[in-house]
């Protein structure tokens, strides 16, 4: 049986539509929607809602605090899922990897981060091919810090948001 433990921070895949107010908003965690329509038989996910906010609104002391949760698990062996905005993924990446670099026990597991550009729920959402895509990747990828979104890997140090094309290319 594959472990994975997902942490959810919010962001685009978590949107919902907000009828009251007419906009897409971060209300309550999607993802647990989105694991129900998956086929995983050999697969053991925990999930942790650690937060859900839209990604231009963290702080240094909310990826501080991803970091610390990520570390904890990786240190148990058990790779990690983040769900993360696409806006700042990358920066909250790069601070997850700096922890992980400074606590020897925690190096040797995937951690992977993805999130979606549309909102699950709203028609050509991206967000189930991320998520499945992202599974997967736990059990392929050691050791590192990487981004998967729309059928590519990406360790998180070599990568950059296209938003003009909206997607992440190699840099």
């Amino acid at each position: 049986m594959h472990r994975v433990h997902l942490i959810t921070t919010g962001g685009t895949i978590e949107k919902r539509y907000v009828e009251q107010a007419g906009s897409m908003e971060n209300t309550e965690p999607q993802i647990r929607r989105c694991l129900s329509l998956l086929r995983l038989p050999d697969i053991e996910i925990t999930v942790e809602e650690l937060m859900n906010k839209d990604s231009l609104f963290m702080t240094d002391d909310d990826r501080k605090l991803i970091a610390e949760r990520v570390v904890a698990k990786a240190i148990e062996g058990v790779p990690v899922l983040v769900t993360h905005g696409t806006d700042t993924v990358v920066e909250t990446g790069k601070v997850v990897a700096d922890a992980l670099a400074h606590d020897a026990g925690a190096g040797n597991v995937a951690v992977v981060f993805t999130g979606a550009m549309t909102p699950f729920g709203i028609e050509g959402s991206d967000a189930i091919q991320n998520l499945t895509e992202s599974l997967l990747a736990t059990r392929l990828l050691t050791g590192g810090v990487f981004l998967v979104f729309h059928g590519d890997v990406f360790p998180i140090g070599h990568v950059a948001k296209d938003r003009e094309n909206s997607r992440f290319r190699h840099i």
